[in-house]
Order: C-alpha cells, then sequence, then structure tokens
C-alpha cells in the first residue's frame, strides 16, 4: 500500500511530528497548502493538524477533498495542548463530517506554545480564556506557554501504519 502524509499546522509542532512520522516510516510528507497535496495518489492517508480554537486547522481542506478521501485507509492526528480527552474528542468530531470521522483512527499528540511566536492578540485571548479555566496546571500553560512534543508518542501512529502495510502483504 502506497501511502503519505498530510498536515495542516501554525506554530511548528505538527510539522515536525509529520516529518518524525515520515523518518520513521518513509511516507513522503505534503503540507496541505502545497499544490502536489493530492491524496487520491495514494491508498492510505495520515492527517496532521493543530487544534486552533477548538477545532481542526485541516477541516476546510478536509472538507474540499473529501471525495479524494474517501475508500481510503485514515489515521487522524491532532495536536494541542490538550491531551486525549472528551473535549478534544468533541472539537475534532464537530470539525470533520460525521461519516468521514467514523473512517479514521484518531491520535491525539501534546504539541508546543511559544509565546514568542504567537501574536499579541493570541496572548490576549489565551490570557483571558486562562481566567475561566477551573484546571490550575491548563491555566499556567496558557498564560506561560508549554513544550509536551514527544518523540515517542507517535508510536500508536507507526503501529497503524505497520498494519496497513501488513494488510498489504495479506493480500499479495
Amino acid at each position: 500500500m502506497k501511502g503519505a502524509i498530510f498536515f495542516s499546522g501554525k506554530y511548528g509542532s505538527t510539522e515536525q511530528y509529520a516529518n518524525w512520522i515520515s523518518e520513521a516510516t518513509g511516507l513522503p510528507v505534503f503540507d496541505i497548502k502545497d499544490p502536489n497535496a493530492d491524496p487520491s495518489k495514494y491508498e492510505y492517508l495520515i492527517l496532521g493538524s493543530s487544534i486552533l480554537y477548538f477545532g481542526l486547522s485541516i477541516r476546510k481542506w478536509i472538507k474540499a477533498n473529501r471525495s479524494k478521501l474517501e475508500n481510503r485507509a485514515k489515521i487522524l492526528f491532532s495536536v494541542s495542548g490538550a491531551g486525549p480527552s472528551a473535549k478534544l474528542n468533541r472539537w475534532v468530531a464537530k470539525s470533520l463530517p460525521s461519516e468521514l470521522a467514523l473512517q479514521m483512527e484518531h491520535v491525539a499528540l501534546r504539541g508546543r506554545l511559544d509565546h514568542s511566536k504567537v501574536s499579541w492578540w493570541v496572548r490576549q485571548i489565551l490570557w483571558m480564556g486562562s481566567l475561566f479555566n477551573p484546571d490550575a496546571a491548563a491555566r499556567k500553560d496558557e498564560r506561560y506557554g508549554f513544550d509536551y512534543m514527544d518523540k515517542d508518542s507517535i508510536e500508536p501512529i507507526l503501529r497503524l501504519v505497520a498494519q496497513f502495510k501488513q494488510s498489504e502483504v495479506l493480500v499479495e
């Protein structure tokens, strides 16, 4: 099976994870802004997306390419400050057509927020949001940033890719 990685990110964490997955699997990586990012050329897809404003940054691209994504094995990895949770699952679900969401495995990865790389406006929004966050650790992360990047956290994705490759061998 021929696969590829397509990602959408804002500050670099999603791209870093996409590159780590590529190094481990040998799969090509495409930023969705690349005009050559054509998912119809591949049998399985790894879609990476940062979470911005409570939704997937890749959602518009997914909707625009929906017909090219159908009938292909898909893995979605999301990158955010939030770890795996019901809240994160709701954000992902509301970003995707429900039929498509049911066709993919989702792996939540933790990212990085460097306040020196975001705009003044984003820092203000994060600070205001932190005032209403009941979780003290999350409040601190919103106010001062965080770095939860971990190369080992891609292991579940690598296992899924291995399953795709194994099913290819069984079919041949």
